[in-house]
């Protein structure tokens, strides 16, 4: 990890607890860290404070004689907007925990609180005072999701606001509209921005191995565990861990999960103690996690831990406006990454925003550089870009002869390794683009690559 030391000159913080033992020792703690401490004992005079004094971090205790931590969380927030709270809560008390984020809390944290989980919320809530005044603009991460449309607008508000809380983040939206940038843009305007970003496909990982993955293992726990792994989770410890298709996970590590997240600890597999991580879980998937509590595939529970926050990134076809814009953003991203400049007719993008594109942005970007490689004289044309390869919904009757000296199983192995070449192919080699455009799991796509000899 970088230094958790943050520069805290000046820096003031606020206490606010009816039990004043609690107060002295929380403020000792801050006070050690080279933070001036201003206490309050109720909601009244944590009110008074925040209206009259500049506070960087405020801690409250939940409940208090006239009212609520939450009630101190909306007066600081009304008084001073960018100021992170933090709310102490009862072991366990999940339900109002999850209520105090959704009001854009920046964490919480349950009695008895530990002195070194004080010590690193209030050095990651410190990191989000400006450092200097900015002179001119500087650039930003949300420079990376291109949009002047009303939904993208809209979106890169949302990241704006989400990105200062260190509350749990679902993003929703179709297979590929750009959800990973999106969680690495929430990650790079966050407190926790010079921290690790770890990002995880969990349909990619067999499930026989994903309890190792996520927590470690210890040297000798099982067979093949040669050396200790720390796992995941603690890889992540003080940034972010992105869980992209949160849907494909099995039922024993969606508990797993559940208590890791409850506990903020994880247990490696052989240990005997747990370790405690300080991990903000940002998650993502384009299926109906609804639906799939209704089908008992995915636990309620989880849902709820995970979907404090939801962000939902538009689909392509709600913000064609963005596409002319889009196309020249693209051209740019492949000139950095190959050197070469690629220009697009005016025609050429005219017929770009008329697509549908059920990949989105993916989908675009697969063409563009399809057409690229095709194009002479590096100017993309209408007629470079109508060339995608078109799905055959049926075979014709010739087709289904089945060929001389070949044995069915054999001809039907042939079928579907073309069909699932073909699916890869037109998603740009994107196995999770393609998994779900043939409609099954990126788990049940990888056993069949390997089964039929698939590269």
């Amino acid at each position: 990890m970088t230094d958790d030391s943050p520069n805290t000159e000046t820096a003031v913080a606020l206490v606010v607890d009816d039990e004043p033992r609690i107060v002295e020792l929380h403020s000792l703690t801050l006070k050690r860290m080279g933070i001036e401490v201003l206490s309050a004992l109720n909601v009244a005079d944590a009110k008074n404070i925040a209206e009259q004094h500049d506070v960087d971090f405020c801690l409250t205790d939940l409940k208090l004689p006239d009212g609520t931590g939450l009630n101190v969380l909306e007066a600081v927030q009304a008084a001073q907007p960018e100021t992170p709270v933090a709310v102490i809560t009862a072991f366990g008390d999940v339900d109002t925990a999850t209520e105090a984020l959704k009001l854009v809390a920046f964490d919480f944290v349950s009695k008895p609180v530990d002195l070194n989980q004080l010590r690193a919320l209030a050095t990651t809530a410190l990191r989000l005072r400006p450092s200097q005044p900015k002179v001119a603009r500087q650039s930003s991460p949300l420079d990376q999701l291109y949009g002047i449309s009303q939904p993208m607008q809209q979106l890169k508000a949302m990241i704006q606001k989400v990105a200062r809380s260190q509350a749990p983040v679902h993003i929703t939206g179709e297979s590929g509209t750009g959800k990973e940038r999106v969680a690495r843009t929430i990650h790079e305007l966050s407190p926790r921005q010079a921290e690790p970003f770890i990002a995880v496909n969990c349909g990619a990982i067999p499930a026989e191995l994903m309890e190792s993955e996520f927590f470690g293992h210890q040297k000798g726990s099982f067979t093949g565990a040669t050396s200790n792994k720390d796992g995941l989770f603690r890889a992540a410890n003080g940034g972010t861990l992105f869980l992209d298709e949160v849907a494909d996970l099995p039922p024993h590590m969606q508990v797993k999960l559940l208590r890791a997240l409850q506990e903020k600890a994880v247990r490696p597999i052989g240990a005997h103690d747990e370790v405690h991580v300080d991990v903000r879980i940002i998650s993502a998937t384009h299926k109906n996690l609804v639906e799939l509590i209704q089908k008992n595939s995915f636990r309620e529970d989880l849902y709820y831990r995970i979907n404090v926050i939801q962000v939902d990134v538009p689909a392509l076809s709600a913000r064609r406006d963005d596409i002319p814009g889009l196309v020249n953003f693209l051209c740019a991203r492949y000139k950095e990454r190959t050197g070469i400049d690629i220009h697009v007719a005016a025609d050429a993008t005219e017929w770009l925003q008329q697509q549908t594109f059920p990949g989105n942005i993916r989908e675009l970007e697969n063409t563009l550089e399809r057409a690229a490689a095709l194009c002479e004289n590096n100017h993309i044309s209408l007629s470079d870009l109508n060339i995608a390869p078109k799905r055959q919904a049926t075979l014709k009757t010739s087709e289904l002869s089945l060929p001389k000296g070949m044995d069915l199983d054999s001809w039907l192995e042939s079928i579907e390794s073309n069909v699932i070449q073909q699916h890869i192919d037109e998603n740009g080699g994107n196995k999770t683009a393609a998994a779900d455009s043939l409609g099954i799991s990126f788990r049940q796509l990888r056993y069949k690559l390997k089964k039929l000899g698939i590269n």
